[in-house]
């Protein structure tokens, strides 16, 4: 086999990256919220604005997509995302973290932010100040670390 010339390389080089930005552009999020929440609606939006592929789920009933993707209790907050069909992705995790994770790969099922801190992507309010927070990985046996703090 002949080694590949430069000149074919600096031709390949910029197709390669185009089809891998393509790729992530397409990455899979399938989202389970609440019809009538909002702050979910944002965050849904943000992925989107972000080159997310999102399919949502609306239901009444989160509580058993939380239990059907394990995340514990202690870590939960009001939607539920699971990114191609890998990590679960719980409450208003920031996408820059979505990439971190997506890109790692570390070996856990998800990350989440608990609860619903003033500030986390689509939680934001006019006038208020953001709280800290902080996104805790997970793992299938429930041992949690902190994956990043805002």
């Amino acid at each position: 086999m002949e080694p590949i010339s430069r000149r074919t390389l600096m031709t390949l080089l910029p197709m390669t990256i185009l089809a891998a930005a393509r790729a992530d552009a397409q990455t899979g999020v399938v989202v389970f919220k609440d019809p009538g929440c909002g702050c979910c609606t944002k965050w849904v939006d943000l992925l989107r604005h972000e080159g997310f592929s999102v399919t949502v789920n609306e239901t009444r009933d989160i509580g058993s997509a939380k239990q059907r993707f394990n995340v514990p209790p202690s870590l939960q907050s009001c939607h539920t995302a699971i990114v191609n069909n890998q990590y679960v992705v719980e409450g208003h995790v920031p996408i820059a973290d979505v990439r971190r994770l997506l890109k790692n790969r570390p070996a856990i099922v998800g990350v989440a932010v608990p609860g619903m801190p003033i500030g986390s992507p689509g939680m934001e309010v006019e006038g208020a100040r953001p709280q800290a927070y902080q996104v805790i990985a997970f793992d299938r046996q429930g041992k949690t670390s902190v994956f990043s703090s805002h």
